[in-house]
């Protein structure tokens, strides 16, 4: 708990949502029709079920997802908390809870202090409106004056880069404008508290940077903020404590370096789980992968790679549906230790088409001629398309650690925090006058 006043008290929290049932299949009409005439009650019930909650377990069955499972935390007046967690790990829908966009099953929130949110893109906007009035209306539904919206009006504006476009309806936005404005609104209207999710994963690299410089600012000046990010560097920056989801429940909290150091490590265990066994996956499913690991170049498994050295990422999978398998969209994605994304390998930008006489069962190898990762840990994620139509991605496929190697011939690496290196030349000559 807090040792300063709680400016957000959760307790007791859970939501539950209902998902879809698989539809019933019958072998003659008149099963068909009796279930057709029970349709109603079956809906009636469901319905009950969805909207009850008992503490004995009841919903527990088939077709019912619990996002958040009975938890409670406390956050103090100007603390900076980062909420990490794998995707499904339940913190969208926190964030949702404590914006007031939906109500919990059960437990309650109590929040002292104005909220702004910054979750999808979008919310908070109305498309009809122009950006120059959903600023004034943000700011009411804050309840600030028009005169401080106007004192504001200005800062926000040139921060989000949009002058030009003030004035045009926000539905001819692009998703990265529409971001760039929410942004600016929520950083720049001083709420009491700042609810932010993924706000890295839009925009361009140099907005990107000028978020995070802000929500420095906005952190270091007295705000509570709450922060959600698969970054974790950034969030190792910004936040001064952090808090583990995993499948609605708080794993751990407290120092953010130790609570991401124990994200890491059952990210890592992850790695080794088979492919086969993953439910935590994309795409429709008729081609999946099956498993995934690290290569020399002579096809002997590794898990350590040398930098500068040649290694080869390697994948099964097998089809479904035999109508599926064509014109492959193959990829495999890059991650630091800390989700910094580093690199996607990619047959269609390295011009290598899969179209025709495709195996069901196949074995696809990506070679890197010449590794350029600087000594430490990196994992990688593996994406599927055919005809079009993504097939399956699952994060977090694979790892390997890299060593230093003889990158340069000198066999001096720059500080790991440096992930890339890059074969340079220097030269040096008197300057003309």
């Amino acid at each position: 708990m807090c040792a300063k006043p709680a400016i957000i008290s959760v307790e007791n929290l859970s939501k539950r949502y209902r998902l879809g049932l698989k539809q019933e299949m019958h072998d003659s009409l008149a099963e068909a029709a009796f279930s057709w005439l029970k349709a109603p009650l079956r809906n009636y019930r469901n319905l009950k079920a969805l909207n009850t909650y008992s503490g004995n377990g009841d919903g527990d069955g088939e077709g019912t997802l619990w996002a958040l499972r009975d938890i409670s935390f406390d956050v103090a007046e100007g603390e900076v908390l980062g909420i990490i967690g794998r995707n499904g790990a339940g913190k969208s829908t926190l964030l949702k809870i404590l914006s007031r966009i939906t109500e919990p099953t059960q437990g309650r929130v109590v929040i002292n202090g104005r909220v702004a949110s910054l979750l999808e893109v979008g919310t908070g906007f109305h498309p009809e409106l122009t950006g120059r009035e959903n600023v004034y209306m943000n700011g009411s539904i804050l309840g600030m004056r028009k005169t401080e919206i106007d004192r504001k009006f200005d800062e926000i504006i040139d921060f989000s880069g949009l002058e030009q476009f003030i004035d045009t309806p926000i539905k001819r936005y692009s998703s990265g404008m529409t971001m760039r404005l929410a942004f600016s609104v929520a950083a720049h209207l001083e709420p009491e508290i700042l609810i932010i999710d993924e706000v890295l994963a839009v925009g361009d690299a140099a907005f990107q940077k000028k978020c995070l410089g802000k929500m420095q600012e906005v952190a270091t000046g007295g705000r509570t903020v709450l922060f959600v990010s698969h970054q974790l560097d950034a969030v190792s920056t910004l936040c001064n404590r952090a808090m583990l989801l995993n499948q609605g429940e708080i794993v751990v909290e407290g120092k953010t370096d130790e609570v991401i150091g124990h994200y890491l490590a059952g990210a890592f265990a992850r790695n080794e789980q088979s492919l086969r066994e993953r439910t935590d996956r994309g795409g429709a499913g008729s081609v999946q992968f099956t498993e995934t690991w690290i290569e020399d170049l002579d096809g002997n498994r590794i898990s350590f790679a040398q930098s500068g050295s040649p290694l080869k990422i390697v994948a099964t999978y097998e089809t479904l549906r035999e109508d599926a398998i064509g014109d492959l969209k193959l990829a495999f994605w890059l991650f630091s230790a800390k989700n910094v994304p580093l690199c996607e390998f990619n047959n269609k930008i390295s011009g290598q088409e899969f179209k025709a006489n495709i195996p069901r069962r196949g074995r696809v190898e990506c070679v890197i001629p010449r590794l350029c990762l600087n000594a430490g840990k990196y994992h990688y994620s593996v994406f599927i398309k055919t005809y079009g139509r993504i097939q399956d991605w699952v994060g977090d496929a694979g790892a390997f650690e890299v060593e230093g190697g003889a990158f340069f011939d000198n066999g001096i690496l720059p500080d790991k925090k440096w992930l890339f290196l890059q074969d340079h030349a220097w030269s040096l000559s008197e300057a003309e006058e």
